[in-house]
């Protein structure tokens, strides 16, 4: 559920709009992250950097007081390759729609309390106040869209697995160490003092 950060949380990249002060058209607003706000989302999301980041959002009322939240967001990601390391850059392009609705009360698990999700792929999310931080809900489209297992073009698991001797077996002269070897030392290790 994205609302306003709490008093002593605040967003990276706040952008508030007050849904009572909202013209009937709606607003719209274009969303140019600073220096600081994209190397604090950075450190946030664990990118190595984020060197270009933007949105373009609309919010309008839609039908039974749900408000509507679309837009389009365009950067440029830097992360680790999941394999090797290498910087690894995705450059953004997507487009997006969050759906909110007044007094809709979060479906909970019996069991666990956890809040449980909907299937439907335009399902509202709970709406409470009259402040809405779209700066918040780009942040999380960001989260979204960003590849969770980058990878270096080219890059292979059997690149960076350590290669096996030959046979992939030990030689006849070397002694395969068994992996409780150690726990066995100690076990057979003397005692002091009893």
């Amino acid at each position: 559920m994205v609302q306003i950060p709490s008093k002593d949380q605040k967003s990276e990249i706040e952008r508030i709009v007050d849904l009572d002060r909202m013209g009937t058209s709606g607003t719209a607003l274009e969303i140019a992250a600073t220096d600081g706000e994209r190397a604090a989302l950075a450190r946030r999301f664990g990118f190595l950097g984020l060197p270009a980041f933007a949105a373009r959002v609309t919010v309008d009322r839609g039908p039974g007081g749900q408000v509507v939240v679309e837009g389009r967001l365009r950067g440029r990601i830097v992360q680790a390759c999941i394999l090797s390391l290498d910087r690894v850059t995705q450059e953004l392009d997507e487009a997006f729609r969050v759906v909110f609705k007044r007094d809709l009360a979060e479906e909970r698990d019996p069991e666990s309390g956890e809040a449980v999700l909907s299937a439907q792929a335009d399902a509202p999310e709970p709406l409470q106040g009259n402040l809405l931080d779209i700066g918040e809900i780009v942040a999380e489209q960001l989260s979204l869209a960003a590849d969770p297992y980058p990878r270096r073009p080219g890059v292979k698991l059997e690149d960076v697995l350590p290669k096996p001797r030959q046979g992939g077996r030990p030689g006849r002269n070397e002694q395969r160490r068994h992996p409780f070897a150690g726990l066995a030392a100690l076990r057979d290790k003397p005692r002091r003092g009893r």
